[in-house]
């Protein structure tokens, strides 16, 4: 029977907390508890300003309640910007710090206090908390949506001790402004702070993944660790992908055992997008397969078997995990991309903006060129240190002077963007790749473009565009053996990704300078047929034909390579054919002036 004095009501939760107290009062315990004091004191007078009602005030933490959630982080607001500004000037280890969590939940009422998982979760979210800062559940993201202008970081989902379910979490602290700005922002008690140069810019909206447990469906218990191995690897593979937000482990594992409905976990843990797997083993054997789903409709996006031996497991791992993580790359952009063709075109942030732009890039035509970047330059007005907006409009532009007319505007564009990114130091193996590329070819900077293309590979070795970025560079410095096997490891990455024109152009190229002449056509003509229009490709197809003996043909592609880029000349020959230091380069020019190239 429930207790007649206990009631229940749906409460805004205030946790408060000093940050590292014992430590404080360890160095000076009477001047530290005056300072904790004086803070908690002005948190109190806080809440009790904006409405709410301090239910505990003892040691160092503080429990309140509101009836206006807003009021609530209105609270937290006042008090964070207050204490930051009179933490200027005091040493990191003298100032104090708390930490302040905040939660919508259903709470027990009882002898003048509240209980139950509210109370507690309100607890949790102010122990995660950066000190002097904020962090509140997605329950109160919701309801101050639109209403305030602090402006919160998408921490992903925790599971926390004692709470059921994942919860997500956003986090707010203050900026590391002047003193003068700091008073200048602090608002008046009834209002919130105006953006400006001082605050963020919103987060870019990103896509969003979760990876669940994989069924074994062997039967034996041994392969419940290769398993769930496989999805860590796989899941930290993804979190590479700095542009796309990767669910945590510990919030995916809480279906291990069941079949979950795909749009159940899609609206359960927030993402778009849902990768599912299973592991079979037979003998020595085992296969594994694997399937992402967009979670909103069910519809699958990209699938693969993957088959291996256990000779070698981790080598297994590692196959497997670079296969997945490339493959969900160009699956997810693809669906990203339709997903911002259905947006209003008067709804565009800076990442839907950028998506467009992508889909017109990849046209490779002139038209296509201009339609991305004038998309790219509404990016960068929104967002101006966007390291990828910034990385692919350099490659548009790299392309635009190269095959398109070689106007100096869109040489000295494309540098400003590549050095944009490297002053951004992004993680983003795509921007780094791309910044690299327009720096390599259109200044000759190879030092510093390979150490762009390396970092990127670190960052993200499934990356299959900085592995052809690599092949590239690779050739342009005269080692076609390595560039030969950054071009095969892209196409074995992503065998249909919208760049392959590029790798299989590059594979040909290695190969016919090292005198393979038939299987470089052969590869030749794979780019072409990606990307008819691709100068290099209709290049290096025709130099094949000459050496083949085959004068006739080349001349046909050198004509329609005419077409394409009219002012292309024996004179301008070795700035555009990239390729150039591969090749004994009097023999290029003999061979493409057999083929018909004008002088």
């Amino acid at each position: 029977m429930s207790d007649p004095g206990v009631s229940r009501k749906l409460a805004a939760v205030f946790y408060a907390d000093v940050a590292g107290y014992s430590r404080l009062t360890g160095a000076d315990e009477e001047g530290t508890h005056r300072l904790v004091m004086d803070s908690l004191d002005f948190t109190a007078e806080t809440i009790k300003a904006q409405g709410g009602n301090v239910l505990r005030y003892a040691g160092d933490a503080i429990l309140a309640e509101f009836s206006s959630i807003v009021a609530a982080v209105k609270a937290s607001y006042v008090v964070q910007m207050e204490l930051h500004a009179r933490n200027l000037g005091i040493p990191d280890d003298r100032k104090v710090l708390i930490r302040i969590g905040v939660n919508l939940g259903d709470v027990m009422e009882d002898r003048g206090e509240i209980f139950g998982d509210g109370v507690n979760l309100a607890a949790r979210l102010e122990s995660t908390a950066v000190p002097g800062g904020v962090c509140i559940s997605s329950a109160v993201h919701e309801q101050i949506d639109g209403k305030t202008n602090m402006v919160f970081e998408d921490g992903g989902y925790l599971q926390f001790k004692n709470i059921a379910k994942p919860i997500r979490i956003y986090f707010w602290h203050p900026m590391p402004m002047e003193q003068s700005a700091i008073a200048s922002t602090v608002p008046p008690r009834d209002t919130f702070p105006v953006p400006g140069k001082n605050h963020p810019l919103p987060p870019r909206e990103k896509p969003s993944v979760a990876v669940l447990p994989f069924a074994n469906m062997s039967g034996d218990p041994e392969q419940e660790y290769f398993a769930d191995g496989m999805v860590e690897e796989i899941i930290t593979g993804l979190a590479r992908l700095r542009w796309l937000t990767v669910i945590a482990r510990n919030s995916t594992f809480a279906y291990k055992g069941t079949s979950p409905d795909i749009r159940k976990v899609g609206r359960d843990l927030v993402v778009r997008y849902v990768l599912e797997g299973s592991v079979r083993k037979a003998g020595d054997r085992v296969r594994i397969t694997a399937q992402l789903v967009e979670a909103e409709n069910g519809g699958h996006l990209w699938a693969e078997r993957f088959d291996g031996t256990l000779a070698d497991v981790f080598d297994l791992q590692d196959q497997i995990t670079a296969g997945v993580v490339a493959a969900i790359e160009p699956s997810v952009r693809r669906a990203e991309i339709e997903r911002a063709k259905r947006k209003r075109p008067d709804n565009l942030d800076a990442y839907n903006l950028y998506l467009h732009a992508l889909e017109q890039s990849d046209t490779f035509t002139s038209a296509g060129w201009a339609a991305a970047l004038n998309l790219l330059d509404d990016a960068i007005a929104l967002d101006p240190d966007y390291a990828e907006a910034h990385g692919v409009a350099a490659f548009c532009l790299q392309q635009r002077f190269l095959w398109g007319g070689r106007a100096p505007a869109d040489r000295e564009a494309a540098l400003r963007h590549a050095d944009a990114v490297a002053a951004a130091r992004t993680d983003d193996a795509t921007a780094l790749a791309f910044a690299a590329f327009a720096m390599s070819s259109l200044s000759g900077n190879h030092d510093v473009a390979l150490a762009m293309v390396e970092r990127a590979l670190a960052q993200n070795p499934s990356s299959a565009t900085a592995h052809i970025v690599s092949a590239v560079l690779n050739l342009i410095l005269g080692h076609p053996d390595k560039g030969l096997w950054h071009a095969k490891r892209s196409l074995r990455l992503s065998p249909f990704d919208p760049l392959r024109h590029i790798s299989e152009t590059t594979s040909a190229a290695a190969m016919l300078a090292v005198g393979q002449r038939e299987e470089a056509l052969v590869c030749a003509r794979r780019g072409l047929e990606a990307n008819p229009v691709f100068g290099p490709g209709l290049t290096v197809v025709a130099l094949c034909l000459v050496g083949l003996g085959r004068n006739d043909e080349a001349r046909a592609h050198i004509c329609r390579l005419l077409e394409i880029a009219p002012d292309t000349r024996i004179a301008t020959l070795k700035e555009r054919f990239l390729y150039a230091n591969s090749f004994d380069f009097d023999r290029v020019v003999a061979d493409l002036r057999a083929a018909g190239l004008p002088e």
